[in-house]
């Protein structure tokens, strides 16, 4: 909860006040230094402390969309408490447009960091311990990694009575129960007692104004429902995932995709076709059972082993 003295990066941010701040980690081999903007708006009554994060990876560009488009419609002013927003955390991904860090490491999984590791392992470490600390809730937004295009949809450990409800709330048009990864930004604020949404939607390098809209929107759900905005949240229709699989391709070729990313499918339905490149042979990929399908790669070629669909499992 914000508190009568609120301190972030060394700098006091009044009652009302707000600060545009940068996080600096490090200089390029140029020498010149690379910082990554943290806008904060507080409120002028105590409430919630709430970071809106995105970019952890580099390529992925609609979670970056959805936080500029709340800070632009001010939506980042709340009425009680704190909002952060960090809509580029990995600036150095973002430049190029890669998913790592420039030594090669993935940041989603270098986490508590380490002040004397890595590059991205110190920048890990500078966000655990300088702003991670302050924060009560989290909503963290990705997008499938390269060709993999996900649905809009919330994930957490719905086992989590808090996460659950959160969850609900905002909105997305699938909830996905998804365990802690070793080493990761969701576990490591786990670890520090703070309430993590990760929302994916979409695929990298890809602007996606439905999933935007997704994200918008749902992002102001939970913000009204923890009294930060005016209004109340609007209610969806949502399914609810609590275990699932993928389907992975049991041939290497050209894939035609035959469902539609989103919809419930029945067994036996094709999903697709694997095809070589020669005539010679033709594979269906059904559906094991009646399921939905939430993700999926639309990678032209694939190989042997490589996910295609993510779908749920029924219980």
């Amino acid at each position: 909860m914000s508190s009568k003295n609120f301190v972030i990066l060394g700098t006091e941010v009044p009652k009302g006040g707000s600060a545009f701040l940068d996080l600096e980690v490090v200089k390029l081999h140029t020498r010149t230094p690379l910082k990554v903007p943290v806008i904060v708006e507080r409120s002028k009554k105590d409430g919630p402390v709430v970071l809106l994060l995105a970019g952890v990876h580099g390529d992925e560009v609609n979670g970056v969309a959805i936080v500029r488009k709340l800070i632009k419609k001010k939506h980042n002013i709340p009425k009680t408490g704190t909002i952060i927003c960090i809509p580029v955390f990995n600036i150095f991904g973002y430049l190029i447009q890669t998913r790592e860090f420039p030594d090669g490491r993935d940041l989603n999984r270098m986490f508590p960091g380490n002040l004397n590791g890595s590059l991205a392992g110190q920048f890990a470490y500078l966000f655990r311990t300088e702003i991670a600390p302050l924060v009560d809730y989290v909503i963290d937004f990705h997008t499938g990694g390269a060709e993999l295009d996900n649905i809009p949809q919330i994930r957490g450990v719905l086992s989590e009575p808090k996460t659950l409800e959160l969850a609900k709330v905002f909105g997305a048009p699938y909830v996905i129960n998804s365990d802690y990864i070793a080493k990761s930004l969701r576990e490591t604020l786990h670890k520090l007692g703070k309430t993590v949404l990760l929302f994916e939607g979409g695929k990298s390098k890809n602007i996606d104004t439905e999933v935007i809209k997704h994200g918008v929107n749902g992002t102001l759900n939970v913000l009204k429902y923890l009294g930060m905005l005016p209004g109340k949240p609007t209610e969806k229709k949502q399914r609810i995932i609590t275990k699932s699989k993928w389907i992975r391709a049991k041939y290497s070729g050209l894939v035609t995709i035959k469902v539609k990313n989103g919809s419930w499918v029945k067994k036996k339905d094709v999903l697709g076709i694997i095809q070589d490149p020669f005539g010679e042979f033709e594979k269906k990929i059904y559906a094991p059972y009646d399921c939905a399908v939430f993700g999926i790669n639309n990678a032209p070629i694939i190989n042997k082993g490589n996910a295609l669909f993510h779908v749920s499992v029924e219980q």
